[in-house]
């Protein structure tokens, strides 16, 4: 029987609803976080940056 395969990305955050919706999402392996914004049958991904430009990485933990 085949292993099941641990999810790669992590939903942290959402907001909004059936229309509009803004999430937040975690690379698990390796941590770098993720903004995504969908507004009717259009959407986007984006690394998610700190002030300085940098991406924004959240300590990954072991589960």
């Amino acid at each position: 029987m085949a292993e099941k395969q641990k999810k790669r990305f992590e939903r942290l955050y959402i907001q909004g609803g059936f229309a509009e919706t803004t999430e937040i999402w975690q690379d698990r392996e390796t941590g770098v976080n993720y903004l995504y914004h969908a507004a009717g049958n259009t959407g986007g991904l984006t690394p998610l940056l700190d002030r300085e430009g940098k991406p924004v990485v959240t300590l990954v933990e072991n589960k």
